[in-house]
């Protein structure tokens, strides 16, 4: 190992040797704090924690739909809109991109009709979702931040347009831990031919311990890439191997007590051993009944790869894992739900491949008693605009889009808040995304002011209350 010569630069001794010292000292007091407030956690693990209430609901799945549903095409019907077609919208949008410049009206190429006993409105591309109607919980007053896809979607996921910050199922295991040591508390189960927009960013850690990452499982061949080794080992020889390292790694350990990233390095190491023998049998949809492959839709080559991934998030729920996101279809666009073109064609592709498979999560969850305490979460990181783009597609809007929700307590066949005569602005009982976070932690028994994780001598919190503003919308929980 090569020394530092006594003349060239580091942080640390810049931080020494600036301000007399002070730096040094600032740095060493704030990772003195960070080491005591782990302490007093009782270290990072996945153990199952308490949380600050009685929870609605112990687990979630983020149907997280990459590109932004179209409201006013699938949701959100507008009269005005349709009677005013093809004229001159009479109010400015914010941004128009190339193609929008003319603020001309755009109605919708789809016919909406009322679903349930409570009239839920939903229009033709998702008839199996609106079978539904009675369990959803439809929010149309949605807000962001961000009008592009890539800020957009990281807000959407950690709570604010920077990169860099713990993802919701981050925060969840963390505050929560899981039920099953055998598998990984958050799992990400994607398009095994290609990433959506942002890829990894949508399920980061942060600066939380490595072990609240979300781990990628594949729906089509390993799920897990690396688990095994690639030679064959006699048998006992890889058990034998393990004991010996972990072993070693608490020998390790214990002469280096407050090195948290590598206490995270470990637990993982020692949740992919587990994981050897646990995630080859709750992966194994083949003893799932023929219904059921129908019911997801895996007997169509249409839906049959959004099917898989909605059937193994019902599997893992069963199996006590806190935290599943499950990512659409990335061919032929990662960006599916994008419509930029033609909202008609764009949504009749991307439709179909993912209304059954939906429709059937929700539906199993329920037939097995798992919905009650599971909140299942629909939508995409803003909304469409009014206007026609490039003559029959819509370009990105961030101040209205809807969002759907079902079981932990959120009210089903229950509609909420109103965007304005043309579905650009959220106007009554408006949501921001940080209310929406408020609002779910509140039904796993979190209180977003109390979960927090001091970095860098700040409590950081998923919500950031102070300067969201964010509230809990108790109208949309049975509470």
């Amino acid at each position: 190992m090569h020394s530092l010569s006594p003349l060239q630069p580091c942080r640390r001794r810049w931080l020494r040797d600036a301000g007399l010292g002070i730096g040094s000292l600032a740095l060493a007091s704030l990772l003195h704090t960070e080491k005591s407030r782990a302490r007093a956690a009782g270290r990072f693990d996945l153990r199952a924690k308490a949380p600050h209430f009685s929870p609605r609901a112990k687990s979630v799945i983020l149907l997280m739909q990459n590109g932004a549903p179209s409201q006013m095409d699938l949701f959100d019907p507008k009269t005005e809109l349709t009677k005013r077609n093809g004229q001159v919208h009479s109010e400015k949008v914010e941004t128009f991109q190339q193609g929008s410049e003319q603020n001309t009206l755009l109605a919708t190429p789809f016919r909406f009709s009322k679903h349930g006993r409570c009239g839920m409105d939903f229009a033709e591309p998702l008839p199996h979702m609106a079978s539904l109607a009675d369990q959803w919980c439809m929010v149309r007053s949605m807000h962001t931040d961000h009008n592009n896809h890539t800020e957009a979607m990281v807000i959407f996921t950690t709570g604010k347009f920077l990169p860099g910050r713990p993802t919701l199922g981050a925060w969840t295991t963390y505050a929560l831990g899981t039920e099953n040591q055998n598998l990984p508390a958050y799992i990400v189960l994607r398009d095994p031919n290609a990433y959506s927009t942002n890829g990894t960013q949508l399920w980061q850690n942060g600066w939380l311990p490595a072990l609240y990452r979300g781990t990628e499982f594949r729906s089509v061949g390993d799920p897990v890439l690396n688990l095994r080794p690639a030679i064959p080992q006699p048998k006992g020889v890889q058990r034998d191997n393990l004991s010996l390292l972990a072993q070693l790694n608490r020998d390790y350990l214990a002469r280096h007590p407050d090195e948290f990233d590598l206490e995270a390095r470990i637990i993982n190491y020692e949740v992919a051993a587990r994981m050897q023998l646990a995630a080859g049998d709750v992966l194994d949809v083949s003893r799932e009944s023929p219904s059921t492959h129908t019911l997801y839709g895996l007997d169509n080559p249409v839906t049959a790869g959004y099917g898989m991934r909605c059937l193994l998030a019902r599997r893992l729920i069963e199996s006590g894992v806190r935290f599943i996101q499950i990512h659409p279809p990335a061919k032929p666009s990662n960006q599916p739900w994008d419509s930029h073109a033609d909202s008609k064609v764009d949504i009749e592709k991307i439709a179909p491949q993912e209304d059954l498979p939906s429709a059937g999560l929700v539906k199993d969850l329920k037939q097995r008693g798992l919905l009650d305490e599971t909140i299942v979460i629909w939508g995409g990181e803003f909304g469409r605009l009014p206007v026609s783009q490039n003559t029959k597609g819509r370009d990105h809007n961030r101040n209205a889009f809807t969002l759907l929700l079902a079981g932990g307590g959120f009210k089903p066949g229950f509609t909420y808040g109103a965007t304005d005569d043309f579905g650009y602005r959220s106007v009554e009982n408006r949501v921001s995304i940080a209310d929406f976070h408020a609002t779910l932690l509140r039904q796993l028994g979190l209180d977003h002011h109390e979960l927090a994780y001091q970095h860098l001598g700040r409590d950081e919190r998923l919500t950031d209350p102070e300067v969201t503003g964010a509230q809990v919308v108790s109208a949309l929980t049975t509470n």
